[in-house]
């Protein structure tokens, strides 16, 4: 179990977006803890993504504040949720598919060798050295990432992440269009990154998914917050009432 004492790893609090007089995220507030997977779910247009896209600086808020470590943060741009140790793995990963997996990892960050040029071998031997923590079944240093399985690509943008020493990690819909052997392997990855007590919020879908991956679900619907619940203590149908009819799941065992 995820120890929630002391203050959360990030709080997103009383966050209030608005686009042409639509809040797309109204008075919303969520935290995530050091190694906890908080899964978002809701309808498309229900305002996750939008509340997400807050963290990671592609938006701003029009109110609210975010904190992280319990300290107020200001986060306008990518580059701010970046010093805070904040990596967005999107459902595009974002990789260049003709480029190999130490390419993609070191790609606008080369490790540069003494004389100036970009040291290739440097990047592939520290390339080999997390994947060995992350993915140790994986093999194709030498391949184009087109040529790679979607697991396997799935763990090269996890490797950029963490190797650049993400604590707060955005995984946008990890598992979608993946078999059930690839989407276990994703599972096991994010397994790996909560004991380091890296914390992930996971935009997701698929309830079985979160079921099986997070510790705490956040629903929304029409730009509100539903509700948070402790995924051992629902059903999936209880969350697909929440994401259907904006309720919150009545305590089992009550008439």
């Amino acid at each position: 179990m995820v120890s929630r004492t002391g203050a959360p790893l990030v709080e997103m609090r009383d966050i209030s977006v608005s686009f042409g007089g639509i809040k797309a995220v109204d008075h919303v507030t969520v935290d995530l803890y050091p190694g906890e997977v908080v899964g978002l779910l809701g309808h498309n247009g229900a305002g996750k993504s939008t509340l997400i896209k807050c963290l990671s600086g592609a938006y701003r808020m029009d109110s609210g504040e975010i904190l992280i470590d319990g300290e107020k943060v200001e986060i306008t741009n990518p580059r701010d949720a970046r010093r805070y140790n904040i990596e967005t793995i999107y459902q595009t990963l974002a990789l260049a598919d003709n480029l190999d997996a130490a390419s993609n990892l070191f790609l606008g960050r080369e490790l540069v060798s003494p004389t100036g040029l970009v040291d290739d071998a440097q990047m592939e031997a520290e390339t080999r050295k997390i994947m060995a923590r992350l993915n140790p079944n994986f093999r194709k240093f030498q391949d184009p990432v087109k040529a790679l399985s979607g697991g396997q690509r799935q763990s090269v943008a996890i490797a950029r992440a963490v190797y650049f020493n993400a604590r707060i990690l955005i995984m946008d819909e990890p598992t979608a269009a993946l078999g059930p052997q690839e989407t276990q392997m994703v599972a096991e990855l994010i397994e790996q990154l909560k004991a380091q007590g890296i914390g992930i919020f996971l935009i997701e879908h698929d309830i079985h998914n979160v079921m099986k991956l997070c510790d705490r679900a956040s629903v929304m619907k029409n730009g509100q917050l539903v509700g948070t619940v402790n995924v051992a203590e629902v059903t999936d149908e209880d969350i697909l009432g929440m994401i259907i009819l904006g309720k919150q799941p009545r305590p089992h065992g009550a008439q």
